[in-house]
């Protein structure tokens, strides 16, 4: 069996992939809120939560932490399309999950949508993790401990779920933080207990693998990404609330006086 190493570089992957993942769900819970004030933007908002929390603070998170996963002596390679395809999973599962919760379960019972929206997009959170595992190659055997891999999917649904309830929910900047910090935490829980089910062996005469290396494949797609996310919160930082927000209704002295001008 071949020795796995998580931390390559130290705390530095994990604490930069926290940060990332704090600053995508701060920005996620921001436009939600924002999405839940008006009607006409409210899609808008929703994609621009999804983008954020999906990500940055879900898949950007993960390819950071995977910066410092190493296996022994083996060469770790990514296929493009597969580590495409987990993005988009990323960015789709969170949007549709958002979708359910605060536009289909609009004026429903909270958790007539909310347990369902949690567990539909903890499983694609879940189907993401993993499809970006399986776009790693390697010339080492990896295998996974199936104990480990469904309590990575429970924490995924919970984390999910608490997560859509965050977007419900929290609107003033103290409670916002609070709720990123602990988003981030469940996040981050969720990818290293999903990395806890890897093991690999030694692979004899085993040729090198193909694909891009992670320099040159992880670190534009960060950035792109990342960028993307920046756009979204100088459009949230940018943009009034007061313009997302319902219509006042007039306050009773205002009613009071018109009434006396009619009479």
């Amino acid at each position: 069996m071949l020795e796995i190493h998580h931390f390559s570089y130290g705390p530095v992957t994990p604490a930069v992939a926290y940060l990332m993942s704090f600053t995508g769900s701060l920005l996620g819970l921001q436009c939600a809120a924002r999405a839940r004030g008006g009607v006409g933007s409210r899609i808008g908002w929703l994609c621009g939560a999804a983008v954020a929390i999906g990500g940055t603070g879900i898949w950007v998170m993960h390819f950071i932490a995977m910066l410092g996963f190493s296996i022994g002596n083996a060469t770790i390679r990514y296929d493009v399309p597969l580590t495409l395809l987990s993005a988009l999973t990323a960015i789709g599962v969170v949007g549709v999950g958002l979708f359910v919760v605060g536009v289909i379960g609009a004026g429903e019972p909270r958790m007539v949508t909310l347990v369902p929206g949690g567990a539909l997009t903890g499983a694609g959170v879940a189907a993401m993790h993993y499809t970006g595992m399986a776009a790693m190659r390697t010339d080492a055997r990896l295998t996974y401990n199936p104990v480990a891999v469904a309590m990575s999917v429970l924490v995924a649904v919970v984390a999910s779920t608490v997560a859509l309830w965050f977007t419900l929910r929290v609107k003033r900047l103290a409670t916002t933080v609070g709720a990123a910090l602990i988003m981030a935490v469940a996040v981050c829980g969720m990818h290293f207990t999903g990395m806890a089910a890897i093991h690999a062996d030694t692979v004899p005469h085993a040729t090198a693998p193909s694909g891009a290396g992670a320099s040159d494949l992880l670190a534009p797609l960060i950035a792109l990404v990342s960028l993307t996310t920046t756009v979204v919160l100088l459009h949230v930082v940018t943009t009034d609330d007061s313009e997302y927000q319902p219509a006042s209704r007039p306050r009773p002295e205002s009613h009071a006086r018109h009434a006396a001008e009619k009479q």
